[in-house]
C-alpha cells in the first residue's frame, strides 16, 4: 500500500497554475493583470482586455473553427455554454466580426411585450390559446410568450372526460381539431375558399359509404389539441396512460413534402390492413404513436423507399408526420421498439394469413396458378446458424430462407419462414396446406415451382390432395428428336408467344405415376428444357408459357431487394431451437471428405498402373506375371488404398445418416428471432400489393406502363402538394409531373380513387385527390 502511495505522488499531475486553464494538449487561457491570452501549440492565437466581449467570442470561434479545441471543452474553459458559442459561431458566419459586438440591453428592432399585456396572455390562456396564436396576435416571436406564460406562472389544466382518448366523437363533431380554431370555430383555411362546417361539405350522418377500415360506427381518437404542429397535450396524455393512439390533425399548407404517397391509403385501406392489424394485436398499450400510426407509418416508408427504420435518420420528422397527421414521425428507436412490442406477441403468422384471406376474396381470379420459390436471406453476425445455398454467390453461408407464394400475375399472396433452411421438398407440403386453408377444400389449383421441389413421390400426394403440378424436369432425361417439334404460336395476356414444343407423356416411380411432358426446343436448335404438369386439358404452348413465366417472381424478388431491401435482417436476436432437429451427422460428413481423397487417390493409382501395361517393353517383361512382379509396389499401393476405401465405408455404414442437433452442434441451439423480420416482411408484401393496385389504375391512360408503370408511380408517390382540410374532407392537390402526358395519367389515377372515396385512417376526412393544371 506504501508502495503505491509512493508510485502516485510520483507520477501525479501537478496542478496548472493560478489563471492557467487547460482545454487541451494544444489550447492553453492565461489570464493575468486584467487581461487574457489564448495559446496555441506554443503560439499566441489571441490577446484582449478582460470584459472584451467581442474579442472573447472571436477568440472562441478561432478555436473551434480552425479545429484546434472541441466546441465543449472551449466554451467550458471560458465558462460559457456551448449553446452561447453556437450561437456566436452562427454571428460570425452571418455578420463577420462586428456581428459579435452586440449592444446592451433588449436587442435593437425586436418587439417587446409591455407588462399591461400580461393580463392579455393571461386571458387568451384561459381561453385555451396556443402560444403560436398569441405570438401572432400580438407580433411578438413565440418564445417571447413562452417566457411570459412561464413568468405569470400559468399551469395548464387538464379537462376531466375528454381525456379519454378513445372516446368516440359525438355525431356531426369535427374530427380533425387543426380545421377549427379555439376562438370561435373557424376555419384554418379562411381565405382558400373552402366552406365552414355549415356548408356544402357538411354531408349528413352516414350519407356516404366508409370504405376505411375504420367505420362510422368504430371509436374515432380524440385530440386535445388546437395545433396540428404541436402536439404536447397529446403526448402528455400517452404519459399519462390515457392515450392509446395519436388522432391525426392536418393544417392547410402549401408545398408539403411527399404529399404523392397520401394516393397509396386508400389502396392500403382495401387490402385492409388496418382493420386486421387492430383484430391480430389489438392495442400495443398507451402510446402517442399507437398501432395504427405505426403500421401507417411503416407502410408509407416502404412506398417512399425508406427501406428500414434506420433510413429516418435521413429524413425530417417533421416533414414525415405531416403526411402522418402529426407534428412529427416516429424516429428510429422509437420505431425499433414498436416493431419489437409487436413480435412479442407472436402473431406474426396469424397477421398475414389474414392478410392472404383477404386478398383471396378479392382477386381469386387470379389465383388459378400459384408460383411458389424460396428466397435466401444471408446472416452476417456471431451465432452459428444453419447454412443455405445462396445462388448469387454460388456458396452455402449461414442464412434464412423465406418461400413465397405469388399469384398469376407475380402479385405475393403470403410468405412463410422454412425451420433450419428447409429444402422446397420439405416446404411444399407446408405451403400447399396453408394454400388449401385459404382456397377452401374443393377449388384445384396449379402449383408452379422449379427443379428445387423435384420429387415423384412428392407429385403423387400433391396430384391426390387436388393440386396440379407444373415444374421443370430434373436430372437426365432422354432428347426428344427433333422432328417431332412443331411451332406453336399464341395470343396470351395480350402478348404475342411463339414456341417450338413436343408433347408427349411419360411414366415416373416405375410406372405408377404418368404425367405429361411439354418440351421446348430453344432458338439454338440444341437446348430442350422439359417441363412436367399433370394439367392435360391445357394447350402445350399455355403450359410452357405460364412455366416460363416464374420468371415474374423472380423479378419480384430482384425488385424487392433493390426497392424494399428484401434482404436486410431487421433483427439479428436469436431465439433457442428444437435440439432434437435432425441434420445430417457431421461424423459421416467427415467420413465421406475422406473416401472422396481417397478414391481419387485409386484413380490415379490405376490410371498409373494402366499407363505402365500399356508402355510396357515386350523385351523387358515377356509375361503378364513378370510385369506384376516389376511393377509390385505400384499394385501394393493400390491394395492399400482399396483396404482403405473399404474401411471407410464400414465405419460409415455403422453411423446413423442423420442426428439431433443437439448432440453435434457447438454451444446453445439458436436460430434467428423470426417474428419481426416476418412482421416487416408482410408490410412490404402489402406495400408492393398496393402498388401494383395503383399501376393497374395508371396502365389504361398510360401507354408504357408495362415498363415504366412503377418508375412513375415512385415519382408520383414522392412529388410535392397542397393539403386543405374542411370537416368533412381531406383535400390533396399535387403538383404536376415532368411531362404532360404524365401529368394526364396522374390526373386519370386520381379521378378514379376519387369513384371509391375513404376516410383517412383514425379520422372522419374524406380523401379527395387532384392536380394543378401546368401552367
Amino acid at each position: 500500500m506504501a508502495q503505491s502511495d509512493g508510485q502516485g505522488r510520483l507520477f501525479a499531475n501537478p496542478p496548472p497554475p493560478e489563471g492557467v486553464v487547460v482545454i487541451d494538449d494544444r489550447c492553453v487561457v492565461r489570464t493575468g493583470d486584467e487581461h487574457r491570452v489564448v495559446i496555441v501549440s506554443g503560439v499566441v492565437l489571441a490577446q484582449y482586455a478582460l470584459g472584451d466581449q467581442m474579442a472573447e467570442a472571436h477568440a472562441m470561434v478561432q478555436l473551434v473553427e480552425g479545429g484546434w479545441a472541441d466546441q465543449n471543452r472551449v466554451a467550458r474553459a471560458f465558462g460559457y455554454s456551448s449553446r452561447t458559442l453556437r450561437r456566436n459561431q452562427q454571428r460570425f458566419a452571418d455578420g463577420g466580426l462586428a456581428a459579435l459586438g452586440g449592444g446592451a440591453g433588449y436587442p435593437r428592432g425586436r418587439a417587446r411585450v409591455a407588462g399591461k399585456r400580461l393580463r392579455v396572455v393571461r386571458r387568451l390562456k384561459e381561453q385555451g390559446t396556443s402560444n403560436r396564436e398569441i405570438a401572432r396576435r400580438l407580433g411578438v416571436s413565440e418564445t417571447a410568450v413562452r417566457k411570459l406564460v412561464h413568468r405569470i406562472g400559468w399551469q395548464e389544466k387538464l379537462p376531466e372526460q375528454r381525456s379519454l382518448a378513445l372516446e368516440s366523437a359525438p355525431a356531426g363533431a369535427n374530427p380533425n381539431l387543426s380545421a377549427l380554431s379555439s376562438a370561435g370555430g373557424e376555419s384554418t383555411c379562411a381565405g382558400a375558399g373552402l366552406e365552414p362546417p355549415g356548408g356544402s361539405n357538411n354531408e349528413p350522418e352516414g350519407a356516404h359509404p366508409n370504405l376505411s377500415a375504420f367505420s362510422p360506427s368504430d371509436p374515432v381518437p380524440i385530440s386535445l389539441d388546437t395545433d396540428p404542429a404541436n402536439r404536447w397535450m397529446d403526448r402528455l396524455m400517452a404519459v399519462l396512460g390515457l392515450l392509446e393512439d395519436a388522432a391525426p390533425l392536418f393544417r392547410c399548407e402549401e408545398n408539403v413534402p411527399r404529399a404523392g404517397v397520401l394516393l397509396a391509403v386508400p389502396v392500403l385501406i382495401e387490402s385492409g390492413v388496418f382493420s386486421i392489424a387492430r383484430a391480430v394485436y389489438g392495442s400495443i398499450g398507451p402510446a402517442f404513436y399507437g398501432l395504427r400510426t405505426t403500421v401507417l407509418a411503416l407502410l408509407l416508408m416502404a412506398l417512399l423507399r425508406i427501406k428500414r427504420p434506420e433510413g429516418l435518420k435521413e429524413h425530417s420528422p417533421a416533414d414525415l408526420g405531416r403526411v402522418l397527421g402529426l407534428d412529427r414521425a416516429p424516429e428510429v428507436k422509437t420505431l425499433r421498439r414498436k416493431l419489437s412490442r409487436l413480435a412479442v406477441l407472436g402473431r406474426a403468422s396469424e397477421f398475414g394469413r389474414r392478410l392472404a384471406e383477404r386478398r383471396v376474396r378479392q382477386r381469386s381470379a387470379t389465383l388459378g396458378f400459384l408460383y411458389v420459390d424460396g428466397h435466401v436471406r444471408v446472416y452476417h453476425g456471431k451465432h452459428a446458424l444453419p447454412k443455405a445455398y445462396v445462388m448469387q454467390r454460388r456458396l452455402a453461408m449461414p442464412a434464412t430462407s423465406d418461400y413465397w407464394v405469388n399469384d398469376a400475375v407475380g402479385d405475393p399472396l403470403f410468405v412463410l419462414t422454412a425451420e433450419a433452411n428447409a429444402g422446397m421438398t420439405k416446404m411444399l407440403p407446408k405451403v400447399l396446406a396453408e394454400v388449401r386453408r385459404l382456397i377452401g377444400p374443393e377449388r384445384c389449383v396449379t402449383v408452379v415451382f422449379d427443379r428445387g421441389g423435384f420429387s415423384a413421390k412428392l407429385f403423387r400426394q400433391m396430384i391426390a390432395d387436388g393440386f396440379a403440378i407444373l415444374t421443370y424436369r430434373k436430372g437426365r432425361v432422354r432428347r426428344v428428336p427433333k422432328r417431332r417439334f412443331t411451332a406453336v404460336t399464341a395470343q396470351l395476356d395480350g402478348r404475342e408467344v411463339r414456341y417450338m414444343l413436343a408433347d408427349q407423356t411419360v411414366r415416373l416411380l416405375q410406372g405408377k405415376l404418368s404425367l405429361r411432358q411439354v418440351t421446348r426446343l430453344c432458338e439454338d436448335g440444341q437446348h430442350q428444357t422439359p417441363i412436367l404438369t399433370s394439367r392435360r386439358d391445357l394447350p402445350a404452348i399455355e403450359v410452357a408459357y405460364r412455366m416460363f413465366e416464374r420468371w415474374r417472381q423472380e423479378n419480384f424478388f430482384k425488385y424487392l431487394r433493390a426497392e424494399y431491401a428484401l434482404d436486410a435482417l431487421v433483427d439479428y436476436n436469436v431465439v433457442a431451437d428444437d435440439p432434437r432437429r435432425d441434420v445430417p451427422n457431421p461424423a459421416r460428413k467427415a467420413i465421406d471428405a475422406e473416401l472422396r481423397t481417397a478414391r481419387v487417390r485409386l484413380t490415379e493409382l490405376t490410371a498409373e498402373y494402366g499407363s505402365r501395361a500399356f508402355t510396357n517393353p515386350q523385351k523387358q517383361h515377356a509375361t503378364v506375371r513378370g510385369f506384376k512382379i516389376a511393377q509390385s509396389e505400384l499394385a501394393r499401393a493400390i491394395r492399400l488404398v482399396e483396404w482403405r476405401i473399404d474401411k471407410l465405408e464400414a465405419k460409415r455404414d455403422r453411423l446413423p445418416k442423420r442426428v439431433a442437433v443437439g448432440e453435434v452442434a457447438r454451444g446453445a441451439v439458436v436460430k434467428l428471432a423470426p417474428e419481426r423480420q416476418h412482421l416487416t416482411s408482410l408490410l412490404k408484401m402489402v406495400a408492393y400489393q398496393a402498388e401494383s393496385d395503383l399501376v393497374s389504375l395508371i396502365a389504361p391512360h398510360y401507354k408504357r406502363a408495362t415498363d415504366e408503370g412503377r418508375t412513375l408511380l415512385q415519382s408520383v408517390l414522392s412529388s410535392a402538394g397542397r393539403i386543405d382540410v374542411t370537416p368533412t374532407e381531406l383535400h390533396v392537390t399535387l403538383a404536376p409531373l415532368s411531362s404532360p402526358h404524365r401529368t394526364r395519367a396522374l390526373a386519370a389515377l386520381c379521378e378514379a380513387l376519387n369513384r371509391n372515396p375513404v376516410l383517412f385512417p383514425g379520422s372522419r376526412l374524406r380523401l379527395r385527390f387532384d392536380v394543378t393544371p401546368a401552367s
